[in-house]
């Protein structure tokens, strides 16, 4: 896990130097800093990383702006840092592309357990059963291939692990709460919008329709269940 590389974007000095040394002492020794968009662009470009921290206040471009060129280049998880705290921001920043948003001031201790979180999911190894097939839905998790009605289609990291957690359980029921304790990993403390933002990114993907959902469906009042369509 030590040895994955991050970058960190922020155009406060003090955070950088603050985030870096922190990481340091827990063993992360790759780490790049950018304290511009343009920077951070370019990197992102020339390098390969396992996550990305991300102001969202920058000069010249937002963290919002860029985000979906990030996104387009890799599937690392992308962790917005930002003193921009209403359930808009945070709604605005999953769906530009993000897997996780912490809100300034911060401990930095806890960003460093989101980051080991999310990079000990990455590195578990694949179960026996590595290919889930229901209908014109495959998942391969030896690959991290998706294919819809035999097109390949691409997940963000955070909503590829939910829907390989559907496929590990389905017909079976889960409140928001549990689901973002299972797939997230850490404790739920009003993470709804988070979970309800990547249900809706999942549907996106995988459904015929959307806005009338078979596969993930809503059990008012519960939470949600992945129904198999077509399952033999």
């Amino acid at each position: 896990m030590q040895s994955a590389r991050l970058l960190i974007v922020d155009d406060e000095q003090a955070i950088l130097h603050m985030l870096t040394m922190i990481l340091n002492k827990e063993g992360f020794a790759a780490i790049d800093t950018a304290t511009t968009a343009e920077q951070a662009l370019s990197l992102c470009q020339s390098r390969e990383y396992d996550l990305i921290l991300l102001d969202v206040m920058l000069p010249n471009q937002s963290g919002f702006d860029i985000c979906p060129f990030i996104r387009a280049r890799t599937d690392a998880p992308i962790f917005f840092l930002t003193a921009r705290s209403s359930d808009l921001d945070k709604l605005s920043g999953f769906a530009v592309g993000a897997d996780d948003y912490i809100t300034k001031p911060f401990n930095p201790l806890e960003v460093v357990a989101r980051i080991k979180a999310h990079l000990r999911r990455q590195t578990i190894k694949p179960a026996a059963k590595t290919i889930y097939q229901f209908g014109t839905l495959a998942v391969n998790t030896n690959t991290g291939e998706v294919s819809v009605n035999q097109q390949l289609t691409e997940l963000p990291a955070q909503v590829y692990q939910l829907l390989v957690f559907f496929c590990q359980h389905p017909n079976q029921l889960f409140s928001k709460s549990q689901l973002y304790e299972q797939v997230w990993g850490e404790p739920c403390l009003n993470e709804d919008n988070t979970v309800m933002v990547h249900i809706r990114k999942l549907r996106e993907k995988i459904e015929d329709n959307p806005s009338q959902p078979q596969r993930i469906v809503t059990v008012r009042g519960l939470g949600y269940k992945f129904v198999p369509a077509g399952e033999a």
